[in-house]
C-alpha cells in the first residue's frame, strides 16, 4: 500500500498539470483573438470616429484617396464567392466521404483519401496559378473576360472540398457501430441507413466541417485575387469580375496611408464580423 501512494500522487499531479496546461492554451487562444480584434479596432477607430460606419456602405464608390469608402461591392463579392463555393463543395465533399466510408473497397477508399489529402496540401498560390493559366482562359472562351465570379467559385470549391470531405469521413467513422447493426437489423438498405441513421448521428461533425470550409472560403486571398478580375463592382452575373475584401487588403495595403490604411483595417473588422456571425449561426444550428 505504501508503494502505491507515491505512484497515485504522481499520476494525480500529472493529470492536474495536463488539465492546467490545456486551460492555459485555451486562455492563450482567446487572448490572441482578442488582441487581433483590439489591434484592428485601434487602427480603424480614427477613421470610424471621423466619418462613421454608415459611409462604408453608402458612399458612391471605393476611392479612398477621394474620401469614398464604400465596401459594399467587395462585401458582396466575398459573400457571393463564398456562398457559391460552399454550395458546391458541401454536397460534393459529403458524398465523397460517403463513398470512401460505405461504398468503396478498402484499397480504392485509401487511394481516394490520399488524393483528397493531396488536394488539401496544395498551396493556394498554386491553385490560383492553375486557375489563371487554365480555368480563366476556358471561361473566357465561353464569356470574356474569363477572370470572374465563376472562376473564383470554382477555384474555391476545389480548395475547400478536402476540408469538408475529410471532416465528414472522420464523423462517419465515429458513428457507433451499434447504430449500423440496428439499421441492418431493421432491414434498411445502404442509402436508407446513411440518410436516416448516419447523417443525423454525424450532424455535429458535418456542421463543424461546413464551418471550417466556410471560414477558409471567406479568408482566402491569393487564389481569388488571381482569378476574380479585381474590379470593384457588384456582379450582375457569374461571368462578371469581382473583388473580395481579402483581395482588396492584399492589393492596397502596401501603398495605403492615413485614411486609406485605416479603411483597410475596417475591411478586416468586417471580415471578423462575418466569421463571428458564422460561428453564431453554427451554434444555433447545433442546438
Amino acid at each position: 500500500m505504501t508503494l502505491l501512494k507515491p505512484n497515485i500522487l504522481f499520476q494525480f499531479n500529472r493529470e492536474q498539470a495536463f488539465v492546467w496546461g490545456l486551460r492555459s492554451l485555451a486562455v492563450l487562444s482567446g487572448a490572441i483573438v482578442l488582441l487581433i480584434f483590439g489591434f484592428l479596432l485601434w487602427e480603424a477607430m480614427p477613421l470610424l470616429n471621423k466619418i462613421g460606419l454608415p459611409r462604408f456602405f453608402h458612399d458612391a464608390s471605393w476611392h479612398p484617396t477621394s474620401q469614398e469608402f464604400n465596401l459594399s461591392p467587395m462585401l458582396w463579392g466575398t459573400m457571393l464567392v463564398m456562398f457559391g463555393a460552399v454550395s458546391l463543395a458541401t454536397p460534393l465533399g459529403i458524398l465523397s466521404a460517403v463513398f470512401m466510408q460505405y461504398y468503396a473497397s478498402p484499397m480504392i477508399a485509401q487511394i481516394y483519401r490520399r488524393l483528397i489529402e493531396l488536394l488539401a496540401g496544395i498551396p493556394s498560390v498554386v491553385y490560383g496559378f492553375w486557375g489563371l493559366v487554365v480555368l480563366v482562359p476556358l471561361i473566357g472562351k465561353l464569356h470574356p473576360p474569363g477572370a470572374s465570379l465563376l472562376a473564383g467559385i470554382l477555384i474555391l470549391t476545389l480548395m475547400i472540398l478536402p476540408t469538408i470531405a475529410l471532416v465528414a469521413e472522420a464523423s462517419f467513422a465515429n458513428v457507433p457501430s451499434a447504430y449500423l447493426r440496428g439499421a441492418v437489423a431493421l432491414g434498411l438498405g445502404r442509402w436508407a441507413m446513411i440518410r436516416g441513421v448516419i447523417f443525423p448521428a454525424a450532424k455535429s461533425g458535418l456542421i463543424t466541417g461546413v464551418i471550417l470550409e466556410t471560414g477558409r472560403a471567406i479568408g482566402e486571398t491569393m487564389a481569388v485575387l488571381m482569378v476574380c478580375g479585381n474590379v470593384v463592382q457588384v456582379p450582375n452575373n457569374l461571368f462578371a469580375p469581382v473583388r473580395t475584401l481579402t483581395a482588396n487588403i492584399a492589393l492596397e495595403m502596401a501603398y495605403a496611408v492615413d485614411d486609406h490604411r485605416a479603411a483597410l483595417f475596417v475591411s478586416g473588422l468586417v471580415l471578423m464580423a462575418l466569421i463571428l456571425g458564422l460561428v453564431a449561426i453554427a451554434e444555433v444550428i447545433r442546438e
